[in-house]
């Protein structure tokens, strides 16, 4: 079956979204640059910048020519980190302007797969399967030093991304049998299960202005993993937890909202449906 892939962003105030690109090519993982005029997504192993009402643009990223859809900027909006395989053909974070450059390493360890950055830009939020099927949440510096493992192991887990105020890292987890969220604080306590839904939950991502929480749904029989082409649903909740809210349903899942994709103000998201 051919797919083709939307663009689209959502206005939390107005309740609809609006259709900024579409294309026959498989796109991913939508978020917004600093200055909330394009969005930085992948499609076929390249990074590209999207102008919204324009054309993607390719980003140089050197060598890094098998990136993934784990990608995102720094605050700052000047360095992107990616996550590629051509280097060690396993997943690797690393930087790079965003004008576009040579990448350079961030990993301390393989496999880590980049999620988020905290406000302050001075920490980051990845997935490392550092041993054999062990999924772990960990964070380091920017530049990948003192590496911290938050949880490891008792289950898959995914998707982490920092609270705005940096206290927190929201993550799913299988760790009670089926993947929802839990969060905990950036040193490794208090652990909390921040959803119980009959979904099975991926990709929590907090808002830039502290007031909601962000993610996708998928049926609860799809399981552990988070595959492309399913008809899933966007959910919000308030940052610290109560009941939750269905947005919309779309066709969608891997791809849809890898990453954090929210507008620099918060009132907006981007996201990727596929028809």
């Amino acid at each position: 079956m051919s797919l083709r892939s939307s663009i689209e962003i959502y206005d939390l105030q107005s309740r609809q979204s609006r259709v900024v690109f579409q294309g026959a090519e498989l796109w991913e993982s939508p978020h917004f640059t600093l200055d909330g005029a394009a969005l930085i997504l992948n499609s076929e192993g390249r990074i590209y910048r999207l102008p919204l009402g324009g054309k993607p643009q390719v980003i140089d990223t050197g060598f890094a020519v098998r990136c993934n859809n784990d990608h995102g900027l720094t605050p700052d909006g000047q360095t992107l980190l990616i996550t590629d395989k051509v280097e060690y053909d396993r997943a690797c974070i690393y930087a790079v302007p965003l004008s576009g450059g040579t990448p350079l390493r961030v990993s301390a360890h393989l496999a880590s797969y980049y999620h988020g950055v905290s406000a302050d830009g001075a920490w980051i939020t990845y997935t490392g399967i550092h041993q054999k099927d062990v999924f772990g949440i960990y964070i380091s510096r920017i530049d990948g030093s003192d590496e911290r493992a938050l949880i490891v192991g008792d289950g898959v887990h995914d998707g982490p991304d920092f609270s705005s105020d940096g206290a927190w890292v929201w993550f799913n987890s299988s760790r009670s049998g089926q993947m929802q969220l839990w969060r905990v604080r950036r040193d490794g306590r208090d652990l909390q299960r921040m959803s119980d839904s009959p979904y099975a939950d991926w990709f929590p991502h907090p808002s830039p202005d502290g007031r909601h929480v962000l993610w996708l749904s998928y049926d609860a029989s799809v399981g552990h993993d988070h595959p492309r082409d399913q008809t899933v649903r966007l959910r919000l909740m308030p940052a610290e937890g109560s009941e939750a809210e269905t947005l919309f349903e779309l066709f969608g899942g891997q791809g849809t909202m890898n990453v954090p994709n929210w507008a620099p103000d918060g009132r907006a998201f981007a996201y990727v449906r596929y028809f």
